[in-house]
């Protein structure tokens, strides 16, 4: 039978990579947006559900078939440097970053196989960057909440990781909340493609990633290396 992966931020960007990926691996997957959008894939169920609505995502757990692995890829950016900081972008990062993350893992652990699989999309920048402290904080508490995580589950054979990329090309890469904090070119010349993203979250879940736990792995193009 084909594994079932739940993955979030499902109609764009890296988290629509992850799921065109899966479904070539054969995969079932639900995937969760704003939208529902999506490609059309016998494999692939959409669901619109705005994640920061505690019920309403609740709701849509509750209704999962058994899920082996779950991918929490949903994200956005906001830069403003100190002095400038709104409390409210701050509760909205935090919010679908980690809160929603928390959430849905704690509402599937118990559930998870042994060979279960938790892997969110961090950032290169969880260590820090000017002008981006709040979107920074919430990606350098994934790192942290992961790891506990997974020193709790690997008695059960359980990996949870962060995978964690620099620039992106994405339409997040543009967005005007980031004006002020514009994204650079990594040394490699170019931007990471999210189908590079998708493939290090594929080898995550593999057998062969069995004994890889509480990792933040970056993929940057050589951006951390200065």
């Amino acid at each position: 039978m084909s594994r079932h992966a739940l993955v979030t931020g499902a109609s764009s960007g890296i988290g629509r990579a992850i799921v065109e990926r899966l479904l070539q691996e054969g995969w079932q997957v639900s995937g969760l947006s704003r939208s529902a959008k999506g490609s059309e894939h016998p494999a692939l169920r959409s669901i619109a559900v705005d994640l920061c609505d505690r019920a309403a995502l609740a709701n849509v757990l509750s209704e999962l078939p058994p899920v082996d692995a779950f991918i929490h890829a949903a994200g956005m950016m906001q830069a403003a440097e100190l002095g400038a900081l709104n409390e409210e972008i701050s509760q909205r990062l935090w919010y679908l970053h980690v809160l929603v993350a928390e959430s849905i893992a704690n509402a599937l652990v118990d559930i998870l196989p042994a060979d279960g699989r938790i892997i969110l999309i961090g950032s290169r920048t969880s260590r820090g960057a000017a002008g981006r402290s709040q979107y920074v904080s919430t990606k350098a508490a994934m790192a942290g909440m992961v790891r506990s995580w997974a020193a709790e589950l690997a008695p059960r054979g359980i990996t949870a990781n962060v995978v964690a990329p620099g620039a992106t090309a994405t339409p997040m890469l543009s967005q005007p909340e980031r004006a002020s904090s514009p994204p650079k070119l990594p040394p490699i010349g170019r931007y990471i493609q999210p189908d590079e993203v998708a493939a290090l979250v594929s080898f995550l879940l593999s057998p062969a990633a069995a004994a890889i736990t509480g990792q933040e792995l970056v993929i940057c193009g050589g951006a951390s290396l200065s």
